[in-house]
C-alpha cells in the first residue's frame, strides 16, 4: 500500500501533513487519524460518504463502472459460475474452494443446520402476525444463549465453529418464522438436499407428502443470495462491525446488522418495489406514474430504479432480468397481471429520455422482488432472504476487523450544537 504521496492541510497559518493511501483499486484516501493531535480538529462528514473507516479485501464497488467484485472476482461471474456456497466459502477463506474443499465446506454446513430444540419454543413467545424480521432479530441474539461453546474470538478455530453455525442456521431459522407466521409445522432440514435446495423444503414443505424443489427455482434463489451477499461498508455492514468493535459475540453482531437491514431505507427496497406495482395495479396506468416519477412536486417515487452506489447500471440487476425471465417461462407467468405491469414499467423506463439521461436504470431489487413473488415468498419476508444472504458478508466482516492490528472499538466523533454550559437555576427561578 502506497503512502510515499502527502496531503497538506493549513489550519491558521500553520501546515501540517497527512499520508495518502493507495489501494488495490476505488478513491484514494487521507489518513487523518493524527489530525485530532496535530490541529485539535475533527472532520465533519454526515453519513460518512467520504470517509474510509476500515481496511477490507472483501468486497470492492465502483459505481461509476458498474462493478462489483467478491475478493476481486466479478460478481457476474461469481454468480453464473459458482453456487452460492462456493461464494460463501470465497467471502471466509479469500480463495475459491477446489472440488474436494467445496465438498467438506457443504457438509460442514449440512451438519450445522438444525437449530436447538429448546430455540424452537422461542418463536411461541411471538404473536403470529409479528413482522418476521423482528422474529429474527431476536432469534438470532439468542444465539448466543444456547452456542457458547466457542467464545474465544481471539481463537481462530472458535470463529471458525461461529461462523459455520451462522450460515447455516439462517436458513433454518428464516424458514421457521414463515411457518410459524403461517401457522404450519416447522419442517426440519434435509441433508440431502443442497443448501438453497434445503431451505425452499424448509419454506414450502410440510409433513403431508414429500416436497422436491424445482431445480430452475433452486437455481433462481441461489443467485439471489449470491447478489445478496456482500456489498462492501453500507449500513448495516457498518453496524455489525461497530457493534463487534467492542468485543460483542458474533450472534449479537448479526442481530444488530439484521435490525439495521431492516429499515426501508436499506434492505425493505424490494418489498417497497412490489408495493408500488400493486399500487399501480395494471398496465394501463404505467404512463400516468412514469409522469408523477418526473414531477418534482409530486411524492411519488418510481421504486426499483437507480441506485445510491451504482451511477451506471447495477451489475447484479443484469443477472436478475435473466434469472427473472427463466423463473416466469418455467412457471408460465409471463402474462400475470404485476408480472406484466413490471416488464412494462421497466420498458418505458429504459427507453424513456428522462430516466435515460439520469440513468436510472433498473436495480437487483426491482428484480429480485418479483422473482421472489413469483417463488411464493410473501413481501414480508423479502427482507429476511436479504438477511439471510448478508450474514455471509457480514461475519467475514467481523472476522476480518476483529482480526486486524489496528482494530480499535468504534467511536464517532461529533459537532455539537446544543446550549453552551450553564448553571442550573433555582426551581423558582425556571
Amino acid at each position: 500500500m502506497n503512502t510515499e504521496r502527502k496531503a497538506t492541510l493549513n489550519v491558521d497559518g500553520k501546515t501540517v501533513e497527512f499520508p495518502v493511501m493507495t489501494g488495490t483499486h476505488g478513491n484514494d484516501v487521507i489518513d487523518i487519524r493524527t489530525l485530532g493531535g496535530k490541529t485539535g480538529l475533527f472532520t465533519y462528514d454526515s453519513g460518512f460518504l467520504s470517509t474510509a473507516s476500515c481496511k477490507s479485501s472483501i468486497t470492492f464497488i465502483d459505481g461509476d463502472k458498474g462493478e462489483l467484485l467478491y475478493r476481486g472476482y466479478p460478481i457476474e461471474q461469481l454468480a453464473e459460475q459458482c453456487n452460492f456456497l462456493e461464494v460463501a466459502y470465497l467471502l471466509k477463506n479469500g480463495e475459491l474452494p477446489n472440488a474436494t474443499e467445496k465438498t467438506e465446506f457443504e457438509n460442514l454446513i449440512k451438519r450445522h443446520s438444525m437449530l436447538h430444540d429448546q430455540m424452537t419454543k422461542f418463536y411461541s413467545g411471538f404473536r403470529r402476525d409479528a413482522h418476521p424480521m423482528a422474529v429474527m432479530v431476536g432469534v438470532v441474539g439468542a444465539l448466543s444463549a444456547f452456542y457458547h461453546d466457542a467464545m474465544d474470538f481471539s481463537d481462530a478455530e472458535h470463529r471458525s465453529i461461529s461462523i459455520n453455525r451462522l450460515i447455516a442456521k439462517l436458513p433454518t431459522i428464516v424458514a421457521m418464522a414463515y411457518k410459524y407466521n403461517k401457522g404450519e409445522p416447522f419442517m426440519y432440514p434435509r441433508n440431502d438436499l443442497g443448501y438453497t435446495a434445503n431451505f425452499m423444503h424448509m419454506m414450502f414443505g410440510t409433513p403431508c407428502e414429500s416436497y422436491e424443489p424445482n431445480p430452475v427455482l433452486v437455481r433462481a434463489l441461489d443467485v439471489i443470495f449470491t447478489l445478496h451477499a456482500d456489498h462492501e461498508q453500507n449500513a448495516s455492514t457498518s453496524t455489525v462491525r461497530l457493534a463487534g468493535s467492542s468485543g460483542a459475540n458474533p450472534f449479537a453482531c448479526i442481530s444488530a446488522g439484521i435490525a439495521c437491514l431492516w429499515g426501508p431505507a436499506h434492505g425493505g427496497a424490494n418489498e417497497a418495489c412490489l408495493n408500488m406495482l400493486e399500487e399501480i395495479g395494471d398496465v394501463s396506468r404505467v404512463g400516468e406514474y412514469i409522469k408523477r416519477a418526473k414531477d418534482k412536486d409530486d411524492s411519488f417515487k418510481l421504486m426499483g430504479f437507480g441506485h445510491r452506489v451504482y451511477k451506471n447500471f447495477d451489475p447484479r440487476a443484469k443477472l436478475m432480468a435473466k434469472v427473472c425471465s427463466e423463473v416466469l417461462g418455467e412457471l408460465g407467468l409471463e402474462n400475470d397481471r404485476l408480472f406484466k405491469l413490471a416488464k412494462e414499467l421497466e420498458r418505458i423506463a429504459l427507453e424513456d429520455e428522462y430516466f435515460v439521461e439520469k440513468k436510472l436504470y433498473p436495480n437487483v431489487d426491482f428484480y429480485s422482488g418479483i422473482v421472489q413473488k413469483a417463488l411464493g415468498i410473501p413481501t414480508s419476508m423479502f427482507t429476511c432472504i436479504f438477511a439471510l444472504a448478508r450474514t455471509v458478508g457480514w461475519i467475514t466482516q467481523w472476522e476480518e476487523m476483529i482480526t486486524d492490528p489496528e482494530y480499535k472499538i468504534g467511536r464517532p466523533r461529533q459537532l455539537y450544537v446544543g446550549a453552551a454550559r450553564r448553571d442550573v437555576p433555582s426551581i423558582d427561578k425556571r
